[in-house]
């Protein structure tokens, strides 16, 4: 025989197949009353699955097992008995003789069910196991086998099986010159010893014997062990349960590990460490025990595990600050270990701030699910924009369900880490995950078996961080180490950029709101002479965390159930309040300090125009239709009545990070109405463009650039071009690959006017149908604006559609530039490789750019809520809305709100200042006219700029209270373009840079010399 033939043949003497047995009803039945006559063998399918319909359907599993006297000869009594399932199923019962012994779900898919310490031959076992498949796929038993075992201090033919197997398999792949040896050994079994247990286990400690000198290869490989446990704090559960799940993992794992002393334990996320200590105080000290005792390990170091593509930059910091916070003041010190297991790719800024946060390492294992490019490496340097470098490893992948300590899996898996990687040790993380569990009592039973293995690798509980500065010290000594400049892209989750488009919208007016809340109320209180009040710096603490909360990757990306969806937007709800009120209070108390000048001969009020962003800048403003308007020094402004009749004006060069004052007179004539315009021209015309509009379809024909005599557009743009989006079994995160092929008709134009034809604003409406769902669009051109707004209103009623607006250009760019966290990248139109061509929806923020570096010119393409784009050479497209039904059957049904925009320009992105630009399309000037009284006391001027940054290359994405107990403030900036800059400010408040501090608010030895890409925050003084 060869050796496979002897593995089969060894472990059939102790392990049976039973899924050709099962008797089934759909049926409920008694547990305590079964009639078998009522139930019927069900048949497997080719792959050997016991399978029934989806959608939450019942099916009882029947089957009754006597213990023979052998298995193939070799004697059975005395060996323990257990019964090894993997199912699919929402719902998992396992009954035996009528007890209930066990229970799963779709995350806890697998068991090994102990039927008895001790065989006997005649003994009965009536197993039942109630099943119910998951609303969206069909339910399955995959696996049913018998398997029998000696006590793990001494030996069976189905362990010697394996050790062979795992001997085979390490020789097979590194010292194949060896199993020529292996093959004659175990070729000396003398198999007529089979029917006497005894003297058959002699046979095969002989063999085991003569083999073992093989094994000190083995012995070089060591598996570094911890348990852990993935739980999503919502996704097919609410919240709630989360709470609920949290605390039961975690007690067992503590009365595991009073057991089992050398069992460590890996977990990340604070907010559910938090619920613990308020809520369980008494199990919180038992984790805080065992992390002194080093069996307890936090990792993550984020405030949960969030979706790190569809968010800001400063999101992310805002994760690792709050995080690293908190596991500092509770365990002692922040963790070293970045660890995102199960979020959909991760953004090219990560290693930089991860670095800048305290980390040293970065876990996942998501890129495992790739569905049509395999990632290359194992363990390499990541390295972002800025050139910061971060060791980064995959953690194994999880391939029968629940990360068990099965030898065969852990083996196969060691073999590909060792050819892929070079290295000998090896991550392990056994556990129940997605809805909590952690490892089981078999899990390390069976582990503490192989230990004793010498056919094994060396195995031990320890922890990420002592296993990762392993790998590090071994990279040091030596170990050529691949290094990775892109992006980690998830090549199969590309719909997520999309669905839930509440979400998409609530996170992004969220983040915008509190970072103009959080600067305005550092400036209110720095004017007032104070420090920033308490109860304001709770606020926006209490604000942000329940961003970050709802940031958590399956709550943005609008992968959970409805009821997800109905909690969080409360949450967002929220959000809007807290921050809208920190927002109208810190206004409202710099107000109170201006003074205001006496314009004479006008009665009136001033109107006070305020800009967050750190650049001067000019927008139209709204108002009511009952005024004047009049700049400073008494000169009255052009106006427009718009055509809802509110007054529109030029606020013209607002400072930056500052306020303009501008006054209102009252109205002595009749107030102007506003005008319905009955024309047949669909043209909006201002001194950059003349954009025209197509009176049959609704769509652009023309988009002229004046300046630069350029017509961009080469076919219709703004179509509207839908897509069927059916079939995929992640319904909510997936797009079909093939979707292109499967059109949908054009929409159906219903009405189309002109609402406003200058001279400030010039404004076209169109109402289209799409299928059963209407759209109004207005279209925007502004006076002092190269950029075309299109303002999208929606009522979405589509099954199982993806929509996009499609914009075919005059060009031809090589690539395509996206925003993404703190940065930019460039992904190609013109893919060679399967990585590249994988790339057919990408994710990114406010903006994507194509620019012809020929012509020296390109169009850029913003938005306001949207993150899903693809782009070829010259045109580009933005995903809209998408239309799953799976997990969410309600996902995006009705009203939505949008607006994206085109800004052709000359020359680069850069040059363009388009990062600027969407910044400003996403956080309009404020204009607040004041309730009180004039006031000439005041002591800010009416111009004002609270802060400026002179290079222009420079972002600012924090003004905040510093953590550290004292009236300091924290400047955050990134650098935007791909060039170097000095960090100079200046502010009619006297403020000055302080030291450089790190994400952590940290002190660092930089200076304000800024490197390309790179983040970098002060203290402010």
């Amino acid at each position: 025989m060869n050796i496979t033939e002897t593995i089969d043949k060894l472990r059939h003497l102790t392990q049976i197949n039973r899924q050709a047995n099962w008797l089934a009803t759909s049926e409920e039945i008694d547990i305590n009353h079964i009639n078998v006559d009522n139930l019927e063998l069900i048949t497997a399918n080719d792959k050997g699955y016991l399978t029934w319909e989806a959608g939450s359907h019942l099916k009882w599993l029947v089957q009754k097992f006597v213990i023979p006297e052998d298995l193939k000869g070799y004697p059975l009594q005395g060996l323990s008995l257990r019964l090894s399932l993997v199912w699919w199923a929402e719902i998992a019962q396992i009954f035996v003789n009528g007890k209930l012994v066990q229970e799963g779900d779709l995350f806890d898919s697998l068991a090994r069910v102990l039927l008895t310490n001790s065989s006997q031959p005649g003994q009965e076992f009536l197993v039942c196991l109630r099943l119910v498949s998951p609303s969206h796929d069909i339910g399955a038993l995959m696996k049913s086998q018998l398997i029998y075992e000696s006590d793990h201090n001494s030996i069976d033919p189905g362990f010697v099986a394996d050790e062979i197997a795992v001997l085979f398999n390490y020789l097979s792949n590194f010292e194949p010159d060896k199993l020529d040896f292996v093959e004659e050994t175990v070729n000396k079994i003398d198999w007529n010893y089979v029917h006497n247990r005894n003297k058959f286990n002699d046979e095969l400690n002989q063999v085991r014997e003569q083999l073992q000198p093989l094994s000190n290869e083995i012995k070089q490989r060591n598996f570094n062990v911890v348990g852990h446990a993935h739980l999503d704090m919502a996704w097919l559960w609410t919240v709630d349960e989360t709470w609920e799940v949290a605390e039961r993992t975690f007690r067992s794992v503590i009365n595991l590990q009073q057991e089992f002393n050398d069992l460590t334990f890996c977990h990340t996320t604070p907010v559910l460490y938090e619920w613990i200590e308020n809520n369980r105080p008494e199990l919180f000290k038992q984790i805080q025990a065992s992390y002194q005792a080093g069996t307890w390990e936090i990792l993550g170091g984020m405030w949960v595990e969030p979706e790190v593509n569809l968010v800001s930059g400063e999101s992310i910091v805002r994760q690792l600050l709050y995080g690293q916070k908190y596991i500092k003041e509770k365990f002692g010190r922040i963790t070293e270990i970045a660890w995102l297991p199960d979020s959909f790719g991760f953004c090219l800024q990560l290693p930089q701030i991860f670095t800048q946060s305290g980390i040293n390492y970065f876990v996942t294992g998501k890129l495992h699910w790739n569905s049509t490019v395999k990632f290359p490496h194992g363990a390499f340097w990541w390295q972002s924009l800025d050139g910061t470098q971060l060791l980064t490893v995959m953690s194994p992948p999880n391939v029968e369900g629940v990360m068990t300590t099965h030898p065969i899996t852990m083996t196969n898996y060691s073999v590909k880490w060792e050819q892929q990687t070079g290295l000998k040790e090896i991550l392990w993380i056994p556990g129940v995950g997605d809805h909590g569990g952690g490892p089981t009592r078999d899990m390390v039973e069976v582990n503490q078996r192989w230990q004793q293995s010498p056919f094994f690798p060396k195995v031990d509980f320890t922890t990420a961080k002592s296993y990762l500065d392993k790998v590090n010290n071994i990279v040091e000594n030596g170990l050529d180490m691949p290094i990775w400049d892109d992006e980690l892209y998830l090549d199969l989750h590309r719909g997520y950029y999309t669905s839930h488009a509440d979400q998409k919208y609530y996170n992004r007016r969220s983040e915008e709101l509190l970072y103009e809340a959080e600067l305005w109320s550092c400036l209110a209180a720095i004017i007032e002479g104070k420090g920033i009040d308490n109860e304001v710096k709770s606020n926006i603490k209490l604000a942000w965390k329940k961003v970050l909360f709802n940031q958590f990757h399956d709550i943005l990306p609008g992968t959970a159930i409805k009821d997800v969806f109905v909690q969080a937007n409360e949450e967002w709800k929220a959000v809007q309040s807290i921050g809208n009120t920190l927002l109208k209070s810190a206004l409202e108390k710099i107000i109170s300090y201006i003074q205001v000048p006496a314009i004479t001969g006008i009665e009136g009020k001033s109107i006070i125009i305020f800009n967050s962003l750190n650049w001067e800048r000019s927008q139209i403003v709204e108002i009511e239709n009952n005024y004047e308007v009049y700049d400073l020094e008494g000169k009255q402004l052009i106006t427009q009545v718009s055509h809802d009749n509110k007054l529109l004006f030029l606020a013209d060069k607002i400072p930056s990070i500052g306020y303009r004052m501008f006054w209102l007179g009252y109205k002595k004539a009749k107030k102007e109405e506003a005008k319905i315009l009955q024309q047949n021209e669909t043209i909006l015309d201002n001194e950059y463009l003349k954009v025209r509009i197509n009176k049959t379809t609704g769509n652009i024909d023309n988009i002229y650039d004046k300046i630069n005599d350029q017509e961009i557009l080469r076919g219709e743009g703004n179509q509207l071009q839908s897509f069927k989006d059916k079939g995929q079994y992640w319904d909510a995160w997936n797009i079909d690959p093939n979707y292109n092929n499967y059109p949908l008709p054009d929409t159906e134009l219903k009405t189309i006017e002109t609402l406003e034809t200058g001279p400030l604003r010039w404004k076209v409406r169109v109402s289209r149908k799409l299928g059963q769902s209407d759209f109004t669009q207005d279209y925007i051109l502004q006076k002092n604006s190269a950029i075309l707004q299109i303002k999208t209103q929606v009522n979405w009623q589509e099954t199982y559609v993806l929509v996009k607006t499609t914009f075919p250009f005059n060009l031809t760019a090589e690539y395509t530039s996206y925003e993404i966290p703190f940065g930019t990248i460039q992904r190609t139109n013109f893919p060679k490789t399967p990585y590249e061509k994988a790339k057919w929806e990408v994710p990114a923020l406010r903006w994507a750019d194509l620019t012809d570096k020929n012509k020296n010119y390109g169009v850029s393409l913003l938005n306001d809520c949207k993150y899903g784009y693809d782009s070829q050479s010259d045109r580009l497209r933005l995903t809209l809305l998408k239309s799953p039904r799976w997990p969410d059957p309600t996902c995006d049904i009705g009203y939505h709100e949008f607006t994206y925009a085109i800004y052709p320009h000359q020359g680069s992105w850069q040059e363009a200042k388009t990062v600027q630009k969407a910044r400003e399309l996403n956080i309009p000037l404020q204009a607040i006219i004041p309730n009180n009284k004039i006031n000439n006391q005041g002591i800010l001027p009416p111009i004002f700029s609270g802060l400026n940054v002179k290079s222009d290359n420079l972002i600012v994405s924090a003004f905040k209270p510093a953590e550290a107990v004292n009236n300091n403030y924290i400047l955050r900036c990134y650098e935007c373009e791909g060039k170097s800059a000095n960090l100079e400010i200046a502010s009619d408040l006297n403020l000055r840079l302080g030291p450089a501090v790190n994400l952590l608010e940290e002190k660092t030895n930089d200076d304000n010399q800024i490197q390309p890409w790179k983040i970098m925050t002060f203290e402010i003084t």
